[in-house]
Parts: C-alpha cells; sequence; structure tokens
C-alpha cells in the first residue's frame, strides 16, 4: 500500500463527490481507487444535494424562460397591437362592434334587451314604426251610385256600390285634415267615408283631384271629429324617393279588401318602371310587398317610417306572383301641393299663358327617341303679346315643367292651368335647340286673364 504515500495531486479524471476515481501514480501508471464505507456514505448525501440543486436551478431556469416569454408577448402586442394586451374574447367582441357600429359606446347584446345594429339592413321587427306610423293612416269607404235596367221590364233603378282604398294624412289646418289618396279610389263618388286609427268615422269631400297622376286630395272638417279622435291622428312624415334604390326594405299599410288596416313587407323590386294605368303611363315604385285590392292610396314606408310612395296597383295575372306598385313620393308632392293649396276655377277664371292649343303637339316616348327630342309639349305657335311671348317662349320650344310638375302631353298642362288664376307667377319649364342641341330653361311668367 506503499503506493499512496507516492501519489501526485494531479488528478487528470477527479471529481470531488465521485469515490471511483483514477488516480496518475508517481510511476506514471493508474490505479483503480476503491472507496471506504464511510466514503460511499458521503457520497450518497453529495448526490441527493446535487440533485436536489440541480432541480431547484431547472425550475428557476425555466420561470425565467417563461418570465421573458410572457414579457415578449406582452411588449409585441403593446407595440404592435394599439396598446392594447392581454384582450379577451368578449373584449375583442366588444371592439369589433364599436368599430362597426362607428361610436365609442358599447352595444350590448343580451336576450332581455335585444339591440339591434341598424347598419347591417336587417330589421327583424317593424310592430314600432307600424305604431307610430298606424296613427296617419286611414280606411276610405268610397260609395258610387250605379244605374242598372230591369231587361224584362225596362224600369231603371240605383243601385249603392261601395269600394274599399286607403288613405294619408299629410296636413292640418285650422279647420280641416288633409288626405292624399288614388284619384280612382274616390272618382266620381256620391259619399266617401273616412275611418281613423281609432274606428271612429267623418264624411270627406274632394278638395282636389288630378286623373293624369292618379293623385286626389281629400279634407275633413275639424269640427266633425271628436277630441279624442283629434289628439290620437298623426301627419305622416314624407320621405324622398329620389334616394331609392333596388333591394331596400319597405312596409306597406292598408285596408286590404276593405278589412281594416293591414300590414306587409317586403323589398324594392325596381325602380321607374313603366306601367299603364286606365290608359295613362306612369313611372312608378314596383315592389314584392303584397299590395292588394283595398291597399290603394296607402302608404309605402321605408325603414325610418316615412313615407317613400303611395300605393296604387297590384299587377294580376296567373303567371305573376309579388309584383305591386307605387307612387314616388317625390314625384308626387308637387301635385299634392296644387291640390292642397288650390280649388279649380271655371275656364273663364282660368290663369291664361298664350300658346295655341290646336297647333301644338305632344312629344310621345315614341318621338322621342325617334326625333331625339325631349318627351313634353311642341309649341308651334305663341300668341301675340300673351304672357307666355313676353316671357320669351318662342315657336320649336317644348314644354317640360310647370313649376315643380312634369308636363308630358297638352292634357297635363291644361289639368295644371285649372288650378291658376289671373296674376299668379309661375315657372315654365323648357327646352330650347341650340346647336343641335336641347338645353333646358325656365321663362318666369306671370299668368293673364282670358281673351
Amino acid at each position: 500500500m506503499s503506493d499512496y504515500n507516492n501519489m501526485n495531486d494531479n488528478n487528470i479524471n477527479n471529481n470531488e463527490n465521485n469515490p471511483y476515481g483514477s488516480w496518475r501514480m508517481a510511476d506514471g501508471g493508474y490505479r483503480q481507487v476503491y472507496p471506504t464505507p464511510q466514503v460511499k456514505e458521503e457520497y450518497r448525501k453529495n448526490k441527493k444535494k446535487g440533485k436536489f440543486a440541480r432541480a431547484v436551478k431547472f425550475t428557476l431556469a425555466a420561470l425565467i424562460i417563461g418570465l421573458l416569454a410572457g414579457l415578449g408577448v406582452v411588449g409585441y402586442h403593446y407595440f404592435f397591437g394599439g396598446g392594447r394586451a392581454n384582450t379577451t374574447q368578449t373584449e375583442r367582441e366588444i371592439v369589433q362592434t364599436e368599430d362597426v357600429a362607428g361610436s365609442n359606446d358599447v352595444i350590448e347584446l343580451n336576450s332581455d334587451d335585444f339591440k339591434k345594429n341598424e347598419l347591417d339592413g336587417v330589421v327583424s321587427d317593424v310592430s314600432d314604426i307600424v305604431d307610430k306610423v298606424m296613427p296617419a293612416i286611414v280606411s276610405i269607404n268610397a260609395t258610387d251610385i250605379i244605374t242598372s235596367y230591369d231587361i224584362f221590364f225596362g224600369r231603371q233603378y240605383n243601385q249603392s256600390v261601395v269600394g274599399s282604398g286607403s288613405g294619408i294624412i299629410i296636413g292640418q289646418s285650422d279647420s280641416h285634415i288633409l288626405i292624399v289618396t288614388n284619384n280612382h279610389v274616390v272618382a266620381d263618388s256620391e259619399k266617401i267615408e273616412i275611418i281613423f286609427a281609432d274606428e271612429s268615422t267623418a264624411e270627406a269631400t274632394i278638395k282636389g283631384a288630378d286623373s293624369n297622376s292618379d293623385l286626389a286630395v281629400l279634407e275633413v272638417a275639424i269640427e266633425d271629429l271628436s277630441e279624442d279622435t283629434l289628439n290620437s291622428i298623426k301627419v305622416a312624415r314624407l320621405g324622398n324617393s329620389d334616394n331609392l334604390k333596388a333591394g331596400e326594405m319597405v312596409i306597406a299599410i292598408g285596408n286590404a279588401l276593405g278589412y281594416g288596416q293591414s300590414v306587409t313587407v317586403g323589398y324594392i323590386s325596381a325602380l321607374e318602371r313603366e306601367i299603364e294605368v286606365q290608359g295613362i303611363k306612369m313611372k312608378l315604385i314596383q315592389t314584392d310587398a303584397a299590395i292588394n285590392p283595398g291597399n290603394s292610396g296607402g302608404a309605402l314606408l321605408n325603414i325610418k317610417g316615412e313615407v317613400i310612395g303611395i300605393n296604387s296597383v297590384k299587377l294580376a295575372d296567373k303567371d305573376v306572383e309579388g309584383m305591386g306598385y307605387a307612387i314616388p313620393i317625390s314625384d308626387a308632392i308637387p301635385m299634392i301641393n296644387l291640390l292642397m293649396n288650390n280649388k279649380v276655377v271655371e275656364v273663364a277664371e282660368m290663369g291664361f299663358l298664350g300658346i295655341n292649343i290646336e297647333t301644338a303637339q305632344n312629344v310621345t316616348e315614341e318621338l322621342s327617341k325617334q326625333y331625339n327630342m325631349p318627351v313634353g309639349i311642341f309649341v308651334n305657335d305663341v300668341v301675340e303679346n300673351s304672357p307666355a311671348e313676353k316671357a320669351g317662349l318662342k315657336s320649336g320650344d317644348i314644354i317640360v315643367g310647370f313649376n315643380d310638375i312634369k308636363i308630358k302631353t297638352i292634357d297635363d298642362l291644361l289639368n295644371v292651368l285649372t288650378y291658376t288664376r289671373p296674376g299668379d307667377e309661375i315657372v315654365l319649364k323648357i327646352k330650347e335647340r341650340e346647336n343641335g342641341e336641347y338645353l333646358e330653361k325656365e321663362l318666369n311668367v306671370v299668368l293673364g286673364k282670358r281673351p
């Protein structure tokens, strides 16, 4: 064992916790050293300490790495996510809803109080709109007297026939309630009964009517209405039909089949559909909202509750379904204003314009396309020293408007003139040919007395 005395401390594989070391001897060789029991016990203690220390180091390292990774994610979201870090799913949904709504107010969606986003164009419940508009809609019962003959005895007898329609309250003066409807609903009627939303009734008279536009304005004396009825009715809010688009949602309200007010919902199918109604061509709104007999004169509404059309006709055919039509309210307003504020006068009392009706000619749609001319009245002769001549109207001009009312035919012009009187100032809209093109001009005319 003397070799132990010559050991060199230069240990090439020494590990203080490993008792099985290879030691270099003084003679240059190696000898394996076997531990004593005391050394083994010390080794086990040191080994346990080593495992615990390594475990602690590993855990600390994992925690540090996790913390650094977390800080990295937070930093990324902070700098590249607009300053919102660790946003929950619920918060993300709210932020998206705010972005869509264009508002900083949080929109809460829950089953107890569902608030719809009106920007998505979908309305599932129109009852609130109907509740607000219904007091402005009336039912109309128009009674005609039909004369019949007994084919066997040749006796003549009269029979009352009641037709149903609808109307819209559009104004109220100190003495009357004003209602607009279709002319064909009340034309030639002996008696017109109005049924208001509270089921009360009153008799109406025709204040003004125009067969060409199929419009009529009725008036009901306020003194014929109870205080409760006056408090319950409303004047409708009129919209702008010039801004409509196909596909917009619409609501039709009217006295369908004479059963009382009913509501149908649909969409605008098309705009400016040319339809012939009782021999008169009109450009109407087409809708798939159900419009049936009795709906005529009722309201076509947008989702704001504004009147954008006056229901007029349904195309009835066994091969057709869901094609109803309404007069655009923007086209109707000028004539409604005329009918509301003026009364028909006798020919002798009418305002005098000064064109020769006998030589004037209607420029129809067909002639317009054939000769590239505007639709209207082609003027051949202007009465000398007449209001029209003084305003600058000349032979070859085409009359297309009277104030804000479109003029397409001589009958249109004569009909409008029946609501005028001498001294009235009107704007005559014409198309004048210059350098091969028709340019629109406005002539200010003061109507004179008829010669």
